[in-house]
């Protein structure tokens, strides 16, 4: 019998279902209740089908609260009430599991004794009857390596500093830009043009004196992550790029430490632990990562302030849960947060046996190059010739030179700022309207940064169009470059 399920749209995809957080269809399977979805919406199939008609691995799907990814799930029967969410990488039909076995608990042999001082700072958590004097000498004798100093890093390293934690090692090598301060609580006014992490020793030195922070000021890669992150009890994952969260995943699996993940997207926050000794690991969620550029950074599509706040202190929550030992931590579960909904929803995940890392037969004994896995080369000096400069293009305006210039951000953006006599078609809409373009003159792309502009350019590339190029660094070169008046953000 047809059943009429709701699907949870999440937020990458929802420009290509007009907006909208849920979207009801008919279907007796999971199948085809995804099918139906796709004939209402066909720009979702390329989204959620390979070229062969399956679901993507970056792309898992839910009934209710669990994965059906390993219950053949195109043909998993759905049931009056149930529920499908879409849950890609960025971002009951019974009772759920038992819980599985606790993970192994960072310990030291002799754990640190508090000062007359440490007594009093950490009085709130002597009371707590699952702290007391034994579980705070075990934060001072603890190690949390924080692996970015951002939205995430943020709230996580002020409240594990503020805890009593005694050492964070802090891994970042960005300067604070005045668009951090809107949602990275850990730098000011005065921090913008250094770098990060002076600035993070500076604010964590005043609110805790007593804590030892470890400045990591490097990119985290393959030849340095396992060395850095062998000196620590855990690791909470605070990136905002695949290579470096499935570098992260990898290490810590391989080294055996718990691996606190969390990650944020417009209005959307996820968290989950993953500790490969006890339940899954990040490669068991999402095997492979989405394409280069398929999954906006915060820049391209932009991030409530508050919620990596609120992502961030999940973090810390679980991270002192780990070290005290205490409660339930969130192996084996991805809690799902919506703000627009302010609902949070917990979905189950599953160890998979065929996973390449911690699964049954591992064939990934040693770091790989993550940069090559999720499909980042390095630039190839040939598509320079598809690239023009803020500056070029001011030459070219100043010249008369005939050319289209498109802009492919959304409608908000363009109300920011905008560029004097370019046409704005967004890009989830250039496949659509491509035919409006007279392919026998030169198209000049842009968007925020280049980023969204190269994907269309690329797709146009694939359409036919030959006079194509690329405002290197969007509309914010032009900006930073050309003409100061027109506003950054």
């Amino acid at each position: 019998m047809t059943q009429r399920t709701r699907i949870h749209i999440p937020t990458p995809l929802r420009p290509y279902v007009a907006g909208r957080s849920v979207v009801e269809v008919d279907g007796a399977t999971v199948g085809e209740a995804l099918s139906a979805l796709i004939a209402l919406h066909p720009e979702l199939r390329r989204h959620l089908h390979d070229e062969q008609g399956r679901l993507r691995r970056y792309v898992n799907v839910y009934r209710n609260d669990q994965d059906v990814r390993h219950l053949e799930r195109e043909g998993t029967t759905l049931a009056d009430g149930d529920t499908l969410s879409i849950v890609p990488s960025i971002a009951g039909g019974g009772d759920p599991p038992p819980p599985g076995p606790t993970p192994p608990r960072p310990s030291a042999s002799s754990p640190p004794e508090l000062s007359r001082d440490e007594l009093l700072r950490y009085s709130r958590h002597l009371i707590l009857p699952e702290v007391g004097l034994d579980g705070q000498r075990k934060l001072k004798g603890a190690s949390v390596l924080i692996v970015g100093a951002g939205g995430l890093g943020s709230p996580l390293a002020l409240y594990l500093a503020a805890a009593g934690v005694g050492r964070i090692g802090l891994v970042d090598f960005d300067k604070v830009d005045a668009s951090n301060l809107q949602r990275q609580i850990l730098y000011g006014v005065s921090s913008v043009g250094t770098p990060k992490l002076e600035a993070a020793r500076a604010r964590l030195a005043d609110l805790n004196p007593g804590v030892t922070v470890d400045l990591y000021e490097d990119r985290l890669t393959s030849a340095n992550a396992m060395e850095i992150i062998a000196r620590y009890d855990l690791v909470a994952d605070g990136t905002d790029n695949f290579p470096t969260r499935y570098l992260v995943n990898d290490a810590c699996t391989l080294l055996g430490k718990p691996n606190v993940y969390g990650s944020i997207f417009r209005f959307e926050g996820q968290a989950s632990v993953f500790d490969a000794r006890v339940g899954p690991c990040y490669r068991c969620l999402y095997p492979d990562p989405p394409p280069p550029g398929l999954v906006p950074s915060c820049a391209e599509g932009g991030v409530l302030g508050v919620l990596p706040g609120v992502i961030g202190v999940l973090q810390g929550v679980e991270t002192l849960k780990l070290l005290l030992g205490v409660g339930e931590p969130l192996v084996g579960r991805l809690l799902l947060f919506d703000a627009l909904a302010l609902s949070f929803r917990e979905l189950t995940l599953r160890k998979d046996p065929d996973c390449p890392l911690c699964g049954t037969h591992p064939t990934i004994r040693a770091l790989i190059d993550y940069e090559a896995f999720c499909g980042i080369v390095p630039e190839d000096p040939a598509n320079a010739g598809w690239e023009i400069s803020a500056a070029e293009l001011r030459e070219r305006i100043e010249r008369g030179d005939e050319f289209t210039l498109i802009d492919v951000r959304e409608p908000h953006e363009w109300q920011i700022a905008h560029l004097k006599g370019a046409t704005l078609i967004p890009l989830h809409s250039i496949p659509a309207r491509a035919s409006e373009l007279d392919s026998s003159r030169e198209i000049v792309l842009h968007c925020h940064t280049g980023i969204r502009s190269m994907r269309a350019l690329e797709f146009l590339r694939q359409a036919g169009f030959r006079k194509l190029k690329n405002l290197r660094g969007g509309i914010d070169a032009w900006s930073r470059d050309v003409d100061p008046s027109v506003p950054r953000y």
